[in-house]
């Protein structure tokens, strides 16, 4: 076996990464969010069952994915050593691999809301250095084989083993500096975070905690969930950089009057600011996946209203710069709650990661119908007439949150005094409002916790109640009832198809 096949997969690699390089270079010189790597990853995000979604939701750190990336750039690698594999004798397959991979790629930048032709460049850019680059290094492999080939001694071999060695490290050197010049010139984020920095919202006020909505127990979540502790949840690789100056909204469909708003357009508007509680569909009973805070935004009912919806419209599909799309009701976009077009979160303007410079909330609904970061699209049409994100992997199409109840104090598993125990947590049901917590010892009678403030039926409320405990070990259980009367169902359920249910339930053992 000539000693020059060992080679092929490491000609294939070394294209196929001096391609993703100088692809990710031309993304940030031209400002364009997606390399294909980027592309592909988010592509594969929006194709993967929904199942496995969640679980990698639920296992990745959702900030920045780092894991997925690496996942992917394994499986990318494996595909280019292969793709140099499949030169050494069928071209066509090595060349149909690499259109195939860049194809894929285009899908997914064409399927973001406003594609453009710029947006392609570099795809096409990286492409086309894959086909170069595998080209002159399989000219030179073939060489060094000819050369193996020629019968007795000879030493033509070695200059083409040479030239191959020297061509192989330009272009792994070329690779590096694309990726270097790529990070210097991909500033977006620094630009984005430095007039996020800088911007000043008229009419945006820093939050004043109301008196009376905490319990004072060490250990129950802050009643104001802080910018850096509040949960994140998306599917995005990089997150999207839009300058304010750079982002419009454009709300069309079936309405009247179609509206294009700027971001000045629309902080020109009310004001409207309010506490308000957002959790996820994701989060299991006891779960982390919820947070607090004061929202400042622009109402969307009167935006909605100035569009004027034509009669048979019940929804609204919302799209995010990065493609994610989720379904509304129109309904609740439309009544007396605050539902709106937020600009910025507990008094200052969004974090990049929170949806910067503008995102959709709207109390009483879960996150995947309601939340849009990056929010660029709001097309009013009918929930039979479209798909959205989470819809296509079994979620439902509508997700009103469900009331839920939690023990934060003491944890699970947690050995305490026996006699008296405080225990304490908090409970939440957008939009209607908690009346009444109540917390089981041992399967026994439900003992009615005290209850702290609330500003409005929006938020969270912390909860508190002392119990009395034998020497030994217990099982304590949380139900929350509503401001209609309806108690949280004990039931069982899974977070999908629309949100968990149960009552959450911890062990501990008191000590004499």
């Amino acid at each position: 076996m000539r000693t020059s096949r060992a080679w092929w997969p490491l000609a294939g690699l070394t294209a196929g990464a001096l391609g993703l390089a100088v692809s990710y270079a031309a993304a940030a010189l031209l400002h364009v969010r997606d390399s294909p790597v980027v592309a592909v990853a988010e592509g594969v995000i929006t194709l993967t069952p929904g199942p496995v979604a969640k679980w990698a939701i639920d296992t990745f750190d959702t900030s920045d994915k780092k894991v997925l990336v690496a996942g992917i750039l394994v499986v990318v690698a494996l595909l280019f050593g292969w793709f140099g594999r499949l030169a050494h004798r069928r071209w066509w397959a090595a060349v149909t691999g690499y259109v195939v991979l860049a194809g894929t790629a285009v899908v997914a930048v064409l399927a973001k809301p406003t594609p453009s032709l710029i947006d392609l460049a570099p795809v096409v850019v990286g492409l086309l250095c894959w086909l170069v680059a595998l080209a002159l290094l399989a000219e030179w492999l073939r060489r060094w084989e000819l050369a193996e080939d020629v019968p007795g001694p000879t030493d033509d071999a070695l200059p083409t083993r040479r030239r191959f060695f020297a061509i192989t490290g330009a272009m792994v050197a070329v690779s590096v500096l694309g990726g270097l010049a790529g990070r210097i010139a991909g500033n977006a984020r620094r630009k984005a975070e430095q007039s996020r920095r800088l911007l000043r919202i008229e009419g945006v006020t820093a939050p004043a905690v109301p008196d009376g909505v905490a319990v004072d127990v060490e250990g129950v979540s802050p009643w104001q969930t802080p910018n850096d502790d509040f949960y994140l949840i998306d599917t995005a690789i990089i997150k999207p950089t839009i300058a304010p100056v750079d982002w419009e909204i454009r709300i069309h469909g079936k309405v009247e009057r179609e509206l294009r708003l700027t971001y000045a357009d629309l902080v020109a508007r009310e004001i409207t600011e309010d506490w308000i509680t957002l959790n996820c569909v994701s989060n299991e009973v006891g779960g982390d996946l919820v947070g607090n805070a004061w929202w400042s935004g622009v109402r969307l009912a009167a935006i909605l209203a100035e569009a004027k919806p034509l009669p048979g419209a019940d929804a609204v599909l919302q799209t995010s710069e990065d493609g994610w799309t989720c379904g509304t009701p129109l309904a609740a976009l439309m009544d007396e709650r605050n539902a709106m077009l937020a600009v910025a979160m507990n008094g200052v303007p969004l974090p990049i990661e929170h949806g910067f410079p503008v995102r959709t909330i709207v109390p009483g609904l879960y996150g995947y119908v309601s939340a849009c970061k990056w929010v660029v699209d709001m097309e009013v049409t009918s929930f039979d007439d479209f798909t959205a994100y989470w819809t296509d992997k079994g979620w439902s199409a509508q997700g009103p949150v469900k009331i839920a109840s939690k023990i934060e104090v003491p944890g699970d598993g947690a050995e305490v005094p026996a006699g008296e125990l405080v225990c304490a947590g908090v409970a939440w049901f957008q939009h209607t409002g908690i009346s009444k917590v109540e917390v089981q010892v041992d399967g026994g009678r439900w003992q009615p916790a005290t209850l702290a403030t609330t500003p409005n039926t929006d938020t969270w409320v912390q909860w508190r109640a002392v119990l009395d405990l034998a020497p030994g070990e217990h099982q304590l259980r949380v139900r929350a009832v509503d401001e209609e009367g309806r108690t949280q169902t004990g039931a069982i359920a899974d977070v999908v198809p629309d949100g968990a249910t149960g009552w959450h339930t911890i062990d501990v053992t008191a000590s004499a």
